[in-house]
């Protein structure tokens, strides 16, 4: 290997990476290299989302970039002695990136450049397609914009699945001196990253779907709303914010158009209730984090009284692909109303934890099986939820429903975030069950009865019937408790936290006594 020859390398800058000693290997790659004369371009990109091969280290060249992985600071002498820098052969050697079956099966629309790309760099973002869905949209007005958002059949990936064109529609058609354009990027549901993985290993796309949405419904101001627990995520989009706007992606005029978008990062209070758009939107105004009564909507009446955008980080960043390569390449993806891709959240007893993205279609068993490799521990899976800390438990009876808003609709269960978090066969969902009712009471805003009340009831009749007080009166009263919340809760915070519960009484009744479960209220 000539002295002369740069050589490139990625080492991901993802707080996952980040956790298991990203920056160690870093530095000691860079040490290494200039002890042994080697010049070195290293790159700090975003992971792929394998994360137990994290710290992944790639290196570019002749037949494309080549993987090694699960890389320690102690590996990287090894590593340059085993040639790693021209691809040569290791015991961390995974072939080439692209090739990894975990990678290779995907499809990656939204995170189509996340561990290939600079985060940071405008340039190298152009580089890739970046801003091409941005050139497309200033040279049309924001109706033709907001109906090529429509017909794309893009729906809300933060949970509620609302058509994301509808939404747009509704704020562009109502008149007001000041329109804003929020991103709720508060991704507080167990099992979830794909919003920090985006925010860490592609900001860019964040920031031109925004201008997109901005734009097409005349918003001149953003405001990016990440939870305080992300301090990495806020730092490399502050960023990434800085340089669109040197560029003149951002700012009065962007890229000569005439046309105005301003955006910038506000750290999240740190609550779990924030993450719905009302309390969000209280929070954003500099107060307590609590819902809102709804009508009026916060299209029309949303931050500071003014008509809103609230979109998750996911929908926003689908929005460039589908001005760059139109609503029919984007909807030909999926099924039914359930249009484009989903970035899905491996966690919890998982063997291969991590995020793939696919297409909606594909089944829970797929996934566990395909790409999560089954239950780290090698016992069997017994349970998954769905959807975050409100999502509903699944047994393997229903493994085989497709991902899709509707067909997990008519299980009383939901796709929200598209986090998974799979149990083994030694998990008690009687105690989740109880979980479910402790985490409301601890994160509910205290607005409503149902919702304050319900799961502090919940959570002392769970009690009971975890140690067999009176356990058949007890679950009778908990459908009953649950019915209430279902049905008078203001927000999902309290509406859903049944689904876990009742999923858990209705599918795992040997987890509560084999107790008389039935007379089901949902």
């Amino acid at each position: 290997m000539s002295s002369a020859q740069t050589i490139t390398i990625y080492v991901p800058r993802d707080s996952a990476a980040l956790a298991l000693g990203a920056d160690e290997v870093a530095d000691a790659i860079v040490r290494e290299a200039a002890a042994r004369g080697v010049s070195v371009d290293l790159v700090r990109n975003g992971t792929r989302g394998m994360l137990w091969l994290e710290p992944l280290v790639e290196v570019v060249t002749e037949q494309g970039r080549v993987a090694y992985g699960p890389v320690d600071e102690a590996d990287v002498a090894s590593l340059f002695d085993a040639g790693f820098a021209a691809g040569g052969n290791h015991a961390l050697s995974l072939g080439l990136t692209e090739a990894i079956p975990y990678l290779k099966k995907q499809e990656r629309l939204t995170f189509a450049r996340v561990g290939i790309t600079d985060p940071v760099s405008v340039a190298d973002y152009e580089a890739h397609d970046g801003f091409k869905g941005l050139r497309r949209a200033l040279a049309l007005d924001g109706a033709a914009i907001v109906q090529q958002v429509t017909d794309s059949g893009l729906r809300g990936r933060g949970g509620a699945a609302f058509p994301t064109g509808i939404k747009w529609k509704t704020v562009l058609n109502t008149a007001a001196a000041q329109k804003y354009i929020v991103c709720n990027a508060d991704e507080g549901d167990s099992g979830t990253f794909a919003d920090r993985m985006l925010m860490e290993g592609d900001p860019l796309v964040l920031v031109e779907g925004m201008t997109i949405a901005g734009i097409a419904v005349g918003a001149t101001r953003g405001y990016i709303y990440v939870r305080s627990e992300y301090p990495h995520s806020i730092d490399v989009l502050d960023e990434a914010i800085a340089n669109a706007n040197a560029a003149g992606f951002l700012g009065e005029n962007i890229l000569g158009s005439g046309k105005a978008f301003h955006l910038e990062v506000r750290k999240a209070a740190g609550a779990y209730v924030c993450g719905e758009e009302t309390a969000l939107l209280e929070s954003l105004e500099g107060k307590r984090g609590v819902v809102r009564a709804k009508p009026p909507l916060p299209a029309i009446e949303g931050l500071f009284g003014q008509p809103t955008v609230i979109n998750n980080v996911i929908s926003l960043a689908s929005v460039p692909i589908i001005m760059d390569r139109g609503a029919d390449f984007y909807k030909n993806y999926g099924m039914g109303r359930s249009r484009g891709t989903l970035p899905i959240q491996l966690a919890g007893n998982i063997k291969y934890g991590g995020l793939i993205e696919k297409a909606f279609g594909v089944t829970l068993r797929e996934i566990l099986y395909d790409y999560g490799g089954g239950a780290a521990t090698g016992r069997p899976l017994k349970a998954v939820q769905v959807g975050g800390p409100l999502g509903s438990y699944l047994p393997e009876s229903q493994w085989d429903t497709p991902l899709d808003y509707e067909a997990f609709a008519a299980l009383w269960a939901v796709l929200g975030h598209g986090g998974i978090v799979a149990h083994d066969d030694t998990a008690d969902l009687a105690k989740y069950a109880r979980y479910a009712m402790e985490f409301c009471t601890i994160e509910s805003c205290g607005k409503c009865t149902p919702c304050r009340i319900g799961s502090t009831r919940g959570v002392e009749v769970m009690d009971k019937i975890i140690a067999n007080q009176d356990r058949p009166k007890q679950i009778r009263l908990l459908r009953d408790l649950c019915d209430t919340m279902l049905n008078g809760s203001l927000c999902a915070m309290g509406g859903m936290t049944p689904y876990p519960v009742l999923s858990a009484l209705n599918h795992f009744p040997e987890d509560f006594g084999a107790a008389d479960t039935s007379t089901k209220a949902a």
